[in-house]
Order: C-alpha cells, then sequence, then structure tokens
C-alpha cells in the first residue's frame, strides 16, 4: 500500500499545491512568500490525503 500511496502522492500532491496556489491567487495574495506558503500547505496536505485514497482503493 505504501507504493500506491507514493505513486497516487505525485498526482495529489501537485493538484492540491495548484488548487492552493490558484486560492491564494484569487483571493489577492501576489507576492511571492504566500504563493509558497500555498504551495507548501498543498504538499503537506497531500501527504494524508494520498494514504487514505491509497487506502480506500486497496
Amino acid at each position: 500500500m505504501v507504493r500506491l500511496a507514493m505513486t497516487l502522492f505525485s498526482v495529489i500532491a501537485t493538484t492540491l499545491m495548484g488548487t492552493f496556489v490558484i486560492v491564494a491567487l484569487v483571493a489577492g495574495y501576489v507576492t511571492l512568500v504566500p504563493i509558497l506558503v500555498a504551495a507548501g500547505l498543498g504538499f503537506v496536505a497531500a501527504v494524508p490525503v494520498s494514504w487514505f485514497v491509497a487506502r480506500a482503493i486497496s
């Protein structure tokens, strides 16, 4: 299940990071630091999401 979670992480992380960056931009945060924070939060949020999705699949 760990291999499946790692594979899913690559897709889920990029999706969540992009979504969080778009939300930050729409909210008016257009400087570097808020965009990096949003991308970092998406990266961190992708870890449990990937695990739960892998668990639901297998």
